[in-house]
């Protein structure tokens, strides 16, 4: 990148399976060739030539955070998502003149850019649609929708996390839906105080009007479907529920799983989830989308299995009657202590191998893993038993990001070379 301190959150494509239906086809080059990498911090959007020399990628260009204020009026640039006519970017922010107008909430929005020349083409959603706050979002034009979340007000974010924050209306609550063709808001649904949904996908099945958001706080996985019958069309339910330990030696009595990220396996069989807090990654069975069934468990990393944390469960008995069980000692692979708790998580198309990374949000890493900061993050492979179900951690794979020579790296979004199951949205 052009300096430090962009704070590199999700990955995108400049062009993935969502484009061959664009006017004249593929792109030249074909897809998967240009990854798009939003500065949350910085406000530059970045894309990166990994085409040419798949081992040396290159920086191809970058969107000025300037141009995106200038032209969209938005800056904290986060999830991008190729469609068929332009790259589409969430940003959580507004852009400002520096008196903090620009975090205030409502004042996110989607910035759309020409994927060939990397202009910004100004704001997606159409006028006076706002959502209170921005994060992640996913769509499906056959079902003429798109499904957006929200995770906190920036200038809250930077600070840490302060439960208070949570009470006083600063982070998300809430899930809501658009017309993908008309770009306006559809319907909301207000998934309760405390529960601030993060990551959301559709079922890859693009026939299938269905999909989940893991709600970091609360624990919850809220599964969402078509129903026209309800305001809105589109209904929600809890499928499953990670439950929340009591603990000692901790800021709070009771510590949450903190549910980061899930991949959903091609074949739409499994769900995997990561608890960033306990340091777990659990893979669920979704066969029936209502009624997920845990088949698959491995720890990477997190507070429950550190001593150094000065964290200990209350009740061992009453964490493990709800599926808690962390090893006594910390995760070594390598020969390398894992640093952080299991994070953002990534699925080969074939389904058999997870990769883990550990890193959140450069000020929550200080905050809840103060030795991920100081030596670095790690990449990790989980191998999958994709017929019975199971999680095995492979011990002869690991990615050090202490070890750079610059010094440590934190490690968060992954993508896989030609795609995988985040990278593309069937049409």
């Amino acid at each position: 990148m052009r300096a430090a301190g962009d704070e590199l959150h999700h990955l995108g494509w400049s062009s993935c399976s969502s484009c061959r239906t664009a006017p004249g086809g593929v792109p030249a080059g074909g897809t998967h060739t240009t990854l798009v990498a939003g500065g949350v911090l910085s406000g530059d959007i970045h894309f990166i030539d990994v085409a040419a020399d798949p081992r040396a990628p290159t920086l191809a260009g970058t969107v000025a955070a300037g141009e995106v204020a200038a032209a969209a009026g938005l800056a904290w640039p986060h999830t991008s998502h190729c469609t068929p006519n332009a790259v589409l970017v969430s940003c959580m922010a507004g852009a400002d003149a520096g008196d903090g107008a620009g975090h205030e909430p409502g004042r996110n929005g989607y910035v759309a850019i020409d994927p060939a020349t990397r202009a910004v083409k100004g704001r997606w959603e159409a006028a006076g649609q706002a959502t209170p706050h921005g994060y992640d979002f996913w769509y499906q034009p056959r079902h003429d929708v798109m499904v957006s979340s929200g995770w906190g007000t920036p200038a809250q974010l930077v600070r840490g996390f302060n439960p208070a924050d949570v009470a006083a209306g600063g982070y998300g609550r809430t899930l809501t839906f658009w017309s993908w063709s008309r770009r306006v808001i559809t319907g909301t649904v207000d998934l309760g105080a405390g529960s601030v949904p993060l990551e959301v996908r559709f079922l890859h099945d693009p026939a299938a009007a269905e999909g989940y958001v893991a709600c970091a706080l609360s624990g919850e996985v809220v599964r969402f479907y078509k129903d026209p019958t309800v305001d809105g069309g589109w209904a929600t339910h809890v499928v499953l529920t990670v439950a929340p330990v009591a603990v000692t030696g901790w800021a709070l009595p009771t510590m949450p799983a903190l549910l980061t990220d899930f991949v959903i396996s091609l074949d739409d069989r499994y769900l995997y989830l990561a608890c960033w807090l306990h340091g777990d990654v659990r893979q669920y069975d979704i066969t029936n989308t209502a009624k997920p069934v845990l088949v698959g468990q491995v720890y990477v990393g997190g507070l429950l299995s550190n001593p150094a944390s000065g964290v200990d469960l209350t009740d061992h008995a009453a964490a493990a009657a709800v599926g808690v069980v962390p090893p006594p000692t910390p995760t070594v692979v390598g020969g390398v202590t894992v640093a952080g708790g299991a994070q953002m998580v990534q699925l080969s198309r074939d389904g058999r191998r997870l990769y883990v990374s550990t890193s959140l949000f450069s000020a929550w890493d200080a905050q809840f893993y103060p030795d991920l900061v100081a030596r670095g993050g790690q990449l990790l492979r989980v191998d999958v038993d994709v017929e019975a179900g199971g999680l095995t951690l492979n011990e002869g794979f690991v990615v050090d990001f202490g070890a750079e020579p610059w010094g440590p790296a934190l490690c968060h979004e992954m993508r896989l070379p030609g795609g995988d199951c985040t990278s593309d949205i069937w049409m």
